[in-house]
């Protein structure tokens, strides 16, 4: 019997080691017994994204589901996190199931659950459905037929043409057109793949064709994995920004004319820069404890409340739902905005900026630069360390017992915990050092005044603590 943990963002792990049908089988008879606990009418959405086996892993779920008496509507083909959770929201669901494993390597897929509200289903009903996963399934669940089933049993709905449509509802899609932007879309093989290609036809696509092995690659849009996109705009010289997410949609990656990569610090505060000054929104924003904290520079300029949360999304949706929050982000890429769901969407969020650079006939560099203005100038960098699990707990153990008071020639000033360790430096800027909740990797971050000075206090940190 394998135990099954739900980590930052959903369970995730290796298809055909401990990700198999009979273990999907056992966390969807607990997402069926949740549903109909909560639920008057039970109803669950259901979708996979590109990954192999998403087809036969979501039919297992389905089967599940149908056995215990459970509505399910299910998504027509490969969908995105975000088209889930919209449907979850728009379908009054008790829960929605995407089967993904996000930014993971190919090897792996998942479990995410959706709560009615549009956004991560929040960490203590997430507890109560991981609490109630069986040790073995009560009856064969490949018996169940899917044969004969009646419209109020199963039925399919098309979530991508409604999240499309929704975009375009949205958004000044002429205004972008008509802009002269000469714009491009890297999907990393996943499932946002076909949208943009719905609304913008004529957009520079890269690797938006179905290939389940993903070349090989982690889809995560960071600078690394976008190696060709970053190419692409250097040879071209005439591609004014660049798109990129992840393997379903919901992390967002940006590159300027230049190819140098906008990290989600800097697209946060364009976010904020725009929604505020140029559309008069208001809200709170909540950020994840790896963000820089020039995000509460900028939103104290505008008056607004600014809060720090644990990392992962989950525990920013909750407090969209119950406050008034003009956006919710988090370092990784994962950042919601008021007006949608409550739900990180790469899609969503490069629409925005695409509007705003269109609206203001101004490039993203110049954008950053009024931000900047009010900020001041500074660069970010994360360096993942694929460590040993012994090696990995030393380090978390010399951070709880303050055995760092200098990295190199950079002095701790102050140190912060409230999930992981950021370390305030005599320079002005900041490290933090972190283990993935997904993954077998510490995460290293760093801020600095420039690239330079950022690499410096990776390399010194990294040679510290190894």
């Amino acid at each position: 019997m394998d135990k099954i943990k739900f980590g930052t963002d959903g369970w995730r792990a290796i298809i055909a080691d401990t990700y198999t049908t009979n273990n999907v089988a056992r966390v969807s008879y607990a997402t069926a017994q949740w549903v109909k606990e909560n639920y008057e009418t039970p109803r669950i959405v259901i979708g996979h994204d590109c990954r192999f086996g998403g087809a036969l892993f979501m039919e297992t779920a389905i089967k599940v589901f149908i056995k215990e008496g459970v509505q399910v509507i299910k998504a027509d083909g490969f969908v995105s996190t975000p088209m889930i959770s919209l449907a979850a929201n728009r379908y009054e669901c008790g829960i929605g199931v995407v089967i993904t494993a996000s930014h993971n390597p190919p090897s792996y897929n998942g479990y995410k659950l959706k709560a009615s509200f549009g956004g991560p289903l929040i960490p203590e009903k997430v507890a109560e459905v991981e609490a109630i996963i069986p040790d073995e399934m009560p009856y064969d669940y490949k018996e169940v037929s899917l044969e004969g089933l009646s419209e109020d049993q199963l039925r399919t709905a098309d979530l991508e043409t409604e999240y499309v449509d929704h975009v375009k509802a949205n958004f000044d899609i002429d205004a972008i057109k008509n802009s002269g932007l000469n714009l491009a879309y890297d999907a990393m093989y996943g499932a946002g793949q076909n949208v943009l290609k719905r609304i913008f036809p004529d957009m520079h696509f890269l690797h938006c064709d179905y290939n389940p092995s993903f070349m090989g690659q982690a889809p995560e849009p960071i600078a690394k994995n976008l190696q060709e996109l970053e190419a692409f705009i250097k040879e071209r010289g005439d591609i004014d920004s660049a798109l990129a997410t992840d393997g379903d949609a919901d992390r967002i990656g940006l590159y300027n004319k230049e190819g140098e990569f906008v990290d989600s610090h800097h697209i946060i505060l364009l976010l904020i820069h725009y929604l505020v000054k140029h559309k008069g929104m208001t809200g709170e924003v909540i950020t994840a404890f790896s963000c820089t904290p020039k995000i509460e520079k900028l939103a104290h300029h505008y008056g607004l409340t600014s809060t720090t949360t644990k990392i992962g999304f989950k525990y920013i949706a909750g407090l969209m739902t119950e406050r008034d929050v003009l956006l919710g982000g988090e370092e990784s890429g994962g950042i919601a905005t008021k007006g949608h769901i409550p739900e990180r969407d790469g899609i969503w969020m490069g629409m925005i900026i695409w509007e705003y650079m269109a609206k203001s006939g101004k490039s993203l560099n110049e954008l950053i630069d009024e931000v900047y203005e009010l900020v001041g100038p500074f660069k970010f960098e994360r360096s993942d360390l694929h460590i040993t699990e012994e090696l990995k707990q030393s380090i978390i153990a010399n951070c709880k017992e303050n055995k760092y008071a200098s990295f190199g020639e950079y002095k701790v000033t102050d140190i912060q915990t409230i999930d992981g360790f950021k370390f305030f430096l005599d320079n002005g800027g900041w490290v933090m050092i972190r283990p993935s909740g997904t993954e077998p990797v510490l995460r290293v971050y760093a801020e600095g005044k420039d690239l330079d000075e950022v690499r410096q206090m990776l390399r010194v940190t990294e040679k510290e603590i190894l």
